[in-house]
């Protein structure tokens, strides 16, 4: 179906326009069937991403700032992220040795045990896009990157 049929509606301002809803519909399309996979797993699509930016660090700790540099979702509240996955043995909070007001994260070994478990269904998602041809996928990257400027 398409994006006409989906929201039921036949006019739009301009391609543009309709380019944009397109686009959020399809974000929340991805969004939606991500977070049905990680509640199943007790976590949440941010966790997750803390998660897997800790074991790109491992086994060196990273600082909230680092984790908010790199996490895909700007908006959310790192310090607090980490708590959670703290109450869940699934990273270690240490205060820097270095710098007293600094703390260093690092993932658990439960932590990468989690990231394990899930690796291979989470780089499933990319099914979302199996209707694309290879060309297809890199005029989409493409599209995006530009978008974002």
């Amino acid at each position: 179906m398409g994006l006409a049929e989906d929201i039921k509606q036949t006019k739009f301002i301009s391609e543009r326009q309709k380019g944009l809803l397109n686009l959020i519909y399809t974000y929340n399309t991805v969004i939606n069937e991500m977070n049905d996979y990680f509640k199943e797993h007790d976590i949440t699509r941010q966790q997750y991403n803390v998660l897997r930016i800790l074991r790109g660090q491992y086994p060196k700790p990273a600082s909230i700032n680092l984790l908010k540099e790199r996490m895909l979702d700007k908006m959310s509240d790192t310090s607090r992220i980490v708590k959670r996955l703290e109450k869940k043995k699934l990273v270690k909070r240490e205060e820097s040795d270095a710098d007293r007001r600094a703390v260093e994260i690092t993932i658990t070994k439960s932590g990468l045990k989690l990231l394990e478990d899930t690796d291979n269904t989470v780089s499933g998602f990319s099914h979302l896009l199996d209707n694309l041809t290879d060309k297809e996928a890199v005029q989409l990257n493409t599209l995006l990157d530009k978008i974002r400027g």
